[in-house]
């Protein structure tokens, strides 16, 4: 079923996320996915530069389509005007990545020049310029294109706030919904009762959310995320359980399971950050209850 699908027929929606290969073979990602493969709606593969090396992320993306997964391109407006964008998505389009993830960041404007300002500011602007133009076969400076893209767009948003969000995040979820935005993606949730308010002031708008969960693995990682992320973004409970198991990963796999169950009532669908360990992710999934 493709993710649009599952989206609209209100399925409970399971996606992860696996980074583009740098050092292994694309047949040894693949080989790894396999474990998971029709439990998983969509696979994210984010735009990242390591060391200098930008990898292919929309190559990835088609390798994930030729071997029976559901590809979410995920990308950002930051550092890339409007025709950098456009031409990023022309070529998802023709390698057949029919879902898009986007992160608009924050609103800036750069350039020297008048025409590197209105071509280089970051807003929910350019990304539905862009959009609407593919959505009618041409580009942003009025060439046609030899096809109409339409692609199903999840928007990334901060869901930490609680029910005190800003009215600035407010207004950019009600342009992303205008334009058409097919569900929001929070950042990671550890925290079920702020997330809960959270998304009684985000139903308004109509759009699924889906739910974050990062996969803990040890005391020291979920206190890193404290320490370099947000101060008190995993809570402490979670920490001390992890510390104190003699089975890590079963306590592990207890949180994932935990969490999940909260968010089955509280909004559409998770999004799992396995951080590397997608051979483990079955394990989760069969605890979590998830296909």
């Amino acid at each position: 079923m493709k993710l649009k699908q599952a989206l609209e027929k209100k399925k409970f929606v399971v996606t992860s996320e696996v980074q583009a290969p740098v050092d292994e073979s694309p047949e040894a990602l693949v080989k790894r996915l396999e474990l998971i493969r029709g439990r998983v709606d969509g696979v994210t593969v984010p735009e990242i530069e390591i060391e200098g090396v930008v990898v292919d992320t929309i190559k990835t993306c088609e390798l994930l389509k030729r071997n029976r997964f559901e590809s979410i391109y995920q990308t950002t407006t930051r550092d890339k005007n409007r025709i950098q964008l456009q031409k990023d998505l022309v070529v998802a389009h023709e390698t057949g990545v029919e879902n898009l993830l986007v992160f608009t960041e924050d609103y800036r404007i750069t350039g020297d020049s008048l025409q590197e300002i209105m071509f280089f500011h970051v807003d929910v602007g350019k990304l539905e310029s862009v959009l609407e133009h593919m959505r009618e076969g041409y580009t942003v400076d009025g060439q046609e294109l030899p096809f109409k893209a339409e692609f199903v767009v999840g928007s990334g948003i901060e869901s930490g706030w609680g029910k005190d969000v800003p009215d600035l995040e407010m207004k950019e979820m009600e342009r992303m919904a205008k334009i058409g935005a097919g569900y929001f993606l929070t950042t990671p949730v550890f925290d079920l009762d702020m997330f809960e308010k959270f998304v009684k002031q985000v139903e308004t708008f109509g759009i699924p959310v889906i739910a974050e969960v990062m996969i803990l693995r040890t005391a020291g990682m979920a206190s890193f995320l404290n320490r370099h992320f947000k101060s008190g973004l995993v809570p402490d409970w979670m920490i001390k359980k992890l510390a104190k198991a003699v089975d890590k990963e079963k306590a592990s796999i207890e949180i994932f399971a935990d969490t999940v169950k909260g968010l089955k009532d509280l909004c559409q669908g998770v999004h799992i950050i396995t951080i590397g360990g997608e051979e483990r992710l079955r394990y989760y999934l069969d605890a979590a209850k998830l296909r």
